[in-house]
């Protein structure tokens, strides 16, 4: 057997055949010149349509967020502005069809990545739409996962989320991928089906023919065979037995609530049993919008959101836009390294206006939904940007307002930060991408954006005794929530609310009820202090055991 180590994102150790997710089809030629210009521009528009019905039909099968996902996708290849650049490019520079389409969606895909954050993620999408119309178009089998006849696990250089949106969970053993990092779809997938995870792992594709693969989504290693191995899934169904009362097994209270972004989502995390929501994400309300939405509609989306949760508390997150999720009513204009330029509460200091009326509408959707709600800020570096977002907050009539800590200031500087506030929450996803120099989305670099990192958990550790100090709860809203062993760890650092997604709310509970407090946070210092991610994780299993 040959061994390869990746980022664990999805614990549990699983065994079983590979089922290989086909592959990109090479790079198409852009040669020969099509003898009719006009004739082979004219097949562009079938072949996507011909690829949007087949998203489409699979959306008619499913449901909730598989529903929503195909159906985004299928919208992709209808793009209007990336098939007429495809056209275009066909008939002004006699190219054939499946080259222009290739050249159209890469200059696509390389204006989101240069715009970062949120839009930097959609580009597998872009890759993954443009593979299947040019598989359409040279009558070829396209990129995907094949019909899986057996428990199997999927090996892939990574995955979109067409490829995944109607996976049959009963028939998929675990994931692993070549590319992708803690925050990318496969590793959100897994999470959500309950299945064991590994990304990065480098080398694998081009190993030996393999047959069967054991997989520790806890260690990130994956153990490869050329003969047939065991079939043995994960254990389903972690956190059945949890009774919905967040904390420790000596009844430390830790609140295990749920990171939402749609009433749909709110629903989910209704039935998963969440206690409330750490984060409501309020971007869909901006997202694709020419103008800016007034109060009235505002307060109608987020009231959809917040009904669910008569009654509990609810922690909605202001706009999070700016150079990384342009917005065209914000008129943002360009930057040479939008991660690091005006974006989150950065973008309403010279707009205030866009926050107050947001925060007006904020207030109503509380009075419409019955939910207890506070507001937080994304993007906040200092004490006095904490301040100056807690006043607006106080005069728009909501009682509680904090902030999100994904900037390294902001963590060094807890208590005064805290001081100007009500609460804290740790956006792990971010704050790791800064304190390492290192881009989630990079795959290379996945190894650095896995939240077992000492120096990432030493920050949780400043930011969880700050709170201790001061008497306010600090949360923690990235994924690194959804991992139930870490999740133990971060309580043990002082972290007082968990939010994830709906999914893993059973399991995080479950596990957290598992040992007292003081196992925790014995366990958080022996992670802290370890040399690396694998050790901290490795040492947090064994003080635990």
């Amino acid at each position: 057997m040959s061994l390869f180590t990746g980022v664990g994102v999805s614990s549990g150790r699983a065994s079983g055949p590979v089922a290989r997710v086909a592959e990109a089809l090479p790079e198409p030629a852009a040669t020969p010149a099509p003898a009719d210009a006009a004739a082979e521009a004219r097949r562009i528009r079938p072949a996507a349509e011909a690829v949007a019905n087949r998203l489409f039909e699979r959306a008619g099968v499913v449901g909730g967020e598989a529903k929503a996902v195909l159906e985004t996708t299928a919208a992709m290849a209808l793009d209007p502005a990336l098939l007429s650049q495809a056209e275009q490019l066909v008939t002004n520079n006699a190219l054939p069809a499946p080259r222009a389409v290739h050249e159209a969606a890469n200059g696509f895909a390389d204006a989101l990545r240069n715009a970062g954050g949120y839009l930097a993620e959609r580009v597998r999408d872009i890759h993954d739409v443009r593979d299947r119309v040019i598989a359409e178009l040279l009558g070829a089998t396209p990129p995907g996962v094949p019909d899986l006849d057996r428990p199997s696990v999927l090996l892939a250089r990574d995955l979109a989320p067409a490829d995944t949106a109607d996976l049959d969970p009963r028939l998929v053993l675990a994931l692993v991928t070549e590319e992708g990092g803690p925050t990318s779809h496969t590793a959100i997938l897994a999470r959500a089906l309950g299945i064991p995870a590994v990304v990065a792992a480098r080398g694998i594709l081009a190993a030996a023919p393999v047959v069967g693969v054991l997989v520790d989504g806890d260690t990130g290693s994956v153990e490869t065979s050329g003969e047939p191995v065991r079939t043995r899934a994960a254990e389903r169904g972690r956190g059945v037995d949890w009774n919905g009362a967040g904390g420790t097994a000596d009844g430390h209270a830790v609140s295990i609530v749920a990171n939402v972004g749609s009433a749909a989502d709110a629903r989910l995390a209704v039935e998963a049993g969440a206690q409330g929501v750490g984060l409501f994400r309020t971007e869909f309300c901006y997202l694709g919008a020419d103008e800016e939405p007034d109060v009235r509609t505002q307060r109608a989306a987020y009231a959809e959101v917040l009904s669910p949760f008569e009654g509990r508390p609810v922690v909605v997150r202001t706009l999070d836009a700016g150079a990384d999720k342009p917005l065209s009513f914000l008129d943002m204009g360009t930057e040479p390294n939008p991660a690091l330029g005006v974006r989150g509460l950065r973008v309403c200091f010279e707009r205030p206006g866009v926050l107050d009326r947001q925060l007006e509408a904020i207030a109503g959707a509380e009075q419409d939904s019955g939910a207890k709600v506070s507001v937080m800020a994304p993007m906040v570096a200092t004490a006095d940007e904490a301040a100056w977002f807690a006043d607006r907050v106080r005069a728009a009539g909501l009682g509680r307002a904090g902030v999100m800590i994904e900037v390294p200031a902001a963590a060094l500087t807890a208590d005064e930060v805290l001081d100007a506030v009500d609460f804290v929450s740790v956006g792990t996803n971010d704050l790791a991408q800064y304190v390492f120099a290192a881009d989630r989305m990079s795959g290379a670099l996945a190894g650095l954006n896995d939240p077992w990192q000492p120096a990432l958990l030493r920050l949780v550790a400043l930011i969880g005794q700050a709170g201790h100090r001061l008497g306010k709860p600090v949360g923690v809203c990235g994924e690194a929530a959804s991992d139930p062993l870490l999740a133990g760890v971060l309580a043990g650092l002082g972290v007082s609310s968990l939010s994830m997604g709906a999914a893993a709310v059973p399991a995080v509970g479950s596990a957290l009820a598992a040992h007292p407090l003081v196992a925790y946070q014995k366990a958080a210092e022996e992670a802290k202090n370890a040399p690396n991610a694998a050790r901290a994780r490795e040492a947090a299993f064994a003080t635990l055991q």
